[in-house]
């Protein structure tokens, strides 16, 4: 599911979005590239977002 998608689902349901440092660690992403997209997306529409920190290197 696209960040435009969700964040549509997101509003409708009034809710708030938590989750990981998607796309990074196995993935291979970086955070600093992966940040903005999750800003503008969610962040930037209001929406509530917690981000969480798991395993090494965290």
């Amino acid at each position: 599911m696209g960040g435009r998608r969700l964040a549509g689902h997101v509003i409708e349901l009034g809710a708030s979005v938590h989750m990981p440092r998607i796309g990074c660690g196995p993935a291979g992403g970086e955070w600093p590239l992966v940040e903005p997209l999750v800003a503008g997306r969610l962040a930037g529409r209001g929406i509530p977002v917690t981000v969480y920190d798991h395993g090494e290197g965290a």
